[in-house]
């Protein structure tokens, strides 16, 4: 028996001397990251981690962070990434829901999550930006082998949270198998080797960033220049020396505003990709027109991975996510019916494969609404098909929002908008926005007196990260409704939708 995932992402390259990750201040070989990892696993099992035992990570992007991914898989845990914006308030139902064996967090939020985490079994790990902090103490005495944990297909591998626009946040279970052979589909579909450099500069807390970029190019036995985050300077000087990158629709736009970012600039890039939130058909052509090269759009989530793209070699199609990726089925139902529609209809996104999460986090009957009798996925995504199997997403089932590839969920915003004194109530949409692809907006009706927004703003700001925070607050006498009393967010979206334009 083996350790499926590791072994598949990691292990061919144990001993190897090429650099793995280029960052400002260091190169780190496949060997040396290696090391880390096994030094990191021993920590982790010297703090009680069992095969199944979840590891919760709140860190910036680091090296060690990375490391800590490895480690825990490799040592049989169950890797949950948090996103580094979340507030105490927020992580505690993460926290109480997946019950970590171990956390590790920043040292200035370990005070603050000890205080609120009721369970006292858990250990903590301190990892500061600057790569200081308990758990980097610890890696001076640590142990320079570790032994693989035996997993199988079935394990789970990472737990990532994600939710729809109303109820709690749910854990989607990825398993070995789920991540493993998505990566597989990848390598052949992308066409990625060892010669990659990806230019990374996506948040390791997100599948995107972490379960694509990271994992495919260390099966590859690839390179990453491994940056904190986006930044147009930045990329403008590291692109040269890539040959590939990642991205949300948010980096090429920044990137087309800058006359810096020409055709030279990027001509050893033979692959930008784009995913997360749509990318719009005038973003698609004018990064065509500046630099000769069409993005690759493609389509995943957070339970899925990827699941659709459009063609490394063929015709990528502006404003569509492509086709389905080899071993992925999908389908367009009727969204009452469920009812499978012909090519052209607006339906549905169900899919069935080997990349598909095993389901929520103990949470049964919302794994069983998600799945149809005969196992396919309901995506709650609309799109259509068109008869050479090109799909294009016209909308979501749900009312969530993406903005800058991350996900805001209305009715958490809602909730905490509402308990204010002054609010009847209050519904957040999302409407188009240039640079982030939606903008999060509160429209609020009072019970009586005139309300300050800063006041919104501020409760707002201690709870909620800050890209979920509304970039505009507006004020209705009534909010509108259909015959049945729902709020009619899609009449919202229409009224505001060039609310970010003038």
């Amino acid at each position: 028996m083996t350790n499926i995932l590791y072994d598949k992402i990691f292990g061919s390259n144990l001993k190897n001397n090429k650099i793995f990750l280029y960052t400002e201040s260091e190169e780190v070989s496949y060997k040396n990251f290696t090391t880390l990892t096994n030094k990191l696993a021993n920590i982790l099992v010297s703090h009680g981690l069992n095969p199944g035992d979840r590891v919760a990570v709140q860190v910036e992007k680091s090296v060690t962070q990375l490391g800590l991914y490895a480690a825990t898989i490799k040592a049989g845990g169950i890797y949950l990434p948090l996103n580094t914006a979340y507030t105490p308030h927020e992580l505690n139902y993460f926290l109480s829901n997946a019950r970590p064996k171990i956390i590790i967090c920043a040292t200035d939020t370990m005070g603050k999550l000890e205080k609120l985490y009721s369970s006292k079994k858990a250990s903590f790990l301190t990892l500061n930006a600057n790569e200081t902090g308990s758990l980097r103490e610890k890696l001076k005495s640590s142990a320079l082998s570790f032994k693989a944990a035996n997993r199988t297909n079935e394990d789970l591998a990472v737990i990532m949270y994600t939710s729809g626009t109303t109820g709690k946040s749910k854990g989607a279970k990825l398993t070995h198998q789920n991540l493993s052979s998505n990566c597989t589909i990848l390598e052949k579909s992308w066409e990625f080797s060892k010669n990659d450099v990806l230019l990374h500069m996506l948040p390791t807390y997100h599948t995107h960033g972490l379960l694509v970029a990271c994992n495919l190019l260390a099966m590859v036995g690839g390179s990453m220049i491994f940056l904190p985050k986006f930044n147009v300077e930045d990329a403008l000087r590291w692109i040269p020396k890539a040959t590939s990158m990642m991205g949300v629709p948010t980096f090429y736009t920044r990137l087309l505003d800058n006359p810096k970012f020409d055709k030279n600039l990027s001509e050893n890039i033979r692959l930008f990709i784009s995913g997360s939130a749509p990318l719009s058909a005038d973003t698609h052509t004018m990064f065509k027109k500046r630099t000769g090269l069409s993005i690759l759009e493609r389509y995943g989530m957070t339970e899925t991975n990827m699941s659709t793209s459009n063609p490394y070699r063929g015709k990528r199609i502006a404003g569509t996510i492509g086709k389905a990726l080899p071993g992925v089925e999908i389908r367009i139902t009727d969204r009452v019916t469920g009812e499978v529609l012909p090519d052209g209809s607006i339906g549905v996104i169900e899919q069935r494969g080997e990349n598909v999460f095993s389901g929520y986090w103990e949470m049964p009957e919302k794994t069983q609404d998600a799945f149809t009798p005969d196992n396919f996925f309901i995506t709650g995504d609309l799109a259509k098909r068109d008869k050479n199997g090109y799909l294009t997403l016209v909308g979501r089932d749900t009312d969530m929002i993406i903005s800058g590839g991350l996900n805001v969920y209305p009715k958490e915003v809602e909730n905490l908008i509402d308990e204010i004194d002054e609010v009847l109530e209050s519904a957040v949409i999302g409407v188009p926005h240039p640079d982030l692809g939606e903008g999060v907006v509160a429209v609020v009706v009072l019970k009586r007196k005139l309300l300050d927004r800063k006041k919104i703003q501020k409760t707002l700001q201690p709870n909620l990260a800050k890209f979920k925070q509304p970039k505009f607050i507006i004020y209705l006498e009534n909010l509108p409704r259909n015959a049945m009393g729902k709020v009619q967010k899609a009449a919202l979206r229409k009224q505001y939708k060039e609310l970010f334009e003038s």
